[in-house]
């Protein structure tokens, strides 16, 4: 008898742990709709379940491949309740209204800052680390690289992708246009 209160006990809890659980599910117009928030973030609204999220955040599955594909739509992280839980996937970002595409934009391009390396001025090697100075398109920035063989990746569509030690990020989009003194900074790395 006992094996059976301890099995029902243990069916319980399953239950109880499966309805605190969501289920990702693929986010498409027809489902999900997308809007800015009178405090200026993104909120959602699910159609089919009448659910509403006053705010959402965004991750890129495969930030540098598939920048506009795969793209993560999740709670925000928070102090009570941790790791912010996946709502759901959308698939093709282009499958969206204008409008909607432009939120979605505004929010990666916020989380993935990305200057594009438009001229190198100096490179030095001191004790390990490369100190490089770099003018981009969002102004003249320093970074430093501890192992730029590690940290400097040539892309399949010849973009450069290159992480600093301090997990920011700059690329290239196209090596062969930069200036000759620029260009022998950085190809012995690619």
């Amino acid at each position: 008898m006992s094996e059976n209160k301890e099995k029902d006990k243990d069916e319980k809890e399953k239950d109880d742990l499966d309805e605190n659980e969501r289920v990702s599910i693929a986010l498409t117009p027809k489902n999900a709709e997308f809007r800015r928030s009178e405090g200026g973030l993104i909120s959602l609204d699910l159609k089919e379940t009448d659910e509403f999220f006053e705010r959402i955040v965004i991750f890129r599955c495969f930030p540098i491949t598939n920048p506009n594909e795969f793209l993560s739509v999740r709670e925000p992280d928070s102090k009570k309740m941790g790791r912010g839980k996946e709502i759901g996937m959308i698939r093709y970002m282009s499958e969206f209204p204008k409008a909607q595409q432009d939120l979605f934009t505004e929010e990666l391009d916020r989380r993935y800052f990305s200057p594009e390396i438009t001229k190198i001025k100096s490179v030095k090697d001191k004790f390990g680390y490369m100190y490089w100075e770099a003018e981009t398109d969002a102004g003249n920035m320093n970074f430093i690289l501890t192992n730029p063989f590690s940290n400097i990746r040539m892309l399949e569509d010849g973009r450069v992708f290159i992480h600093d030690m301090d997990g920011n990020s700059f690329h290239i989009k196209e090596p062969q246009k930069l200036d000759s003194n620029s260009l022998k900074k950085i190809e012995i790395y690619i």
